[in-house]
């Protein structure tokens, strides 16, 4: 049973460590991520970016059993579950295979995912216009129409700009 949890930031390796080690057996985690470039100090950096920030799923089959999440909801690492796991495990789901189905070879999802995620607004993660917010006029099969500022231009679906919804 797949189940939500909220981590600390910095202790994700302690988090998956200790549950591992609390089961004896291997739990499967995933959390979808990207990957992008940016210019540090004259320089190209690689730099990894997880799209739910602190939140991760994990799974293993004890999970069914509500005694099971009372014994590790104290693990280090970990801040708290979202509750209503058992109830929404279609969507929970749904959701891991539809990020899936967007990933590269390296795991980390492709640009176009977040063309079918987005509605109105959204931020520029990566490209010369990083960190500026734009606003969608219109979602064409190939590319997306927005307006930046007071300039209106396209962004084509093979570009590697990176955005998220606001």
């Amino acid at each position: 049973m797949w189940i939500v949890a909220k981590i600390k930031s910095k202790e994700l390796n302690i988090f998956k460590d200790k549950l591992n080690k609390k089961f004896c057996e291997e739990i499967n985690f995933y959390s979808p991520k990207i990957t992008y470039n940016s210019y540090f100090n004259n320089k190209i950096k690689k730099f990894d970016r997880y799209i739910l920030e602190n939140y991760i799923f994990c799974f293993h089959k004890k999970f069914s059993r509500s005694d099971c999440i009372s014994e590790i909801q104290f693990i280090k690492g970990l801040q708290y579950f979202l509750k209503g796991h058992v109830q929404n495990q279609k969507e929970i789901k749904k959701f891991i295979e539809y990020c899936k189905s967007f990933e590269d070879e390296n795991g980390y999802l492709i640009p176009a995912f977040f063309k079918t995620v987005i509605k109105n607004k959204a931020q520029f993660i990566t490209g010369p216009f990083a960190n500026m917010m734009f606003e969608i006029i219109e979602k064409q099969k190939n590319k997306l129409k927005i307006l930046v500022g007071n300039m209106i231009t396209t962004i084509s679906n093979k570009t590697n700009y990176l955005y998220r919804p606001i």
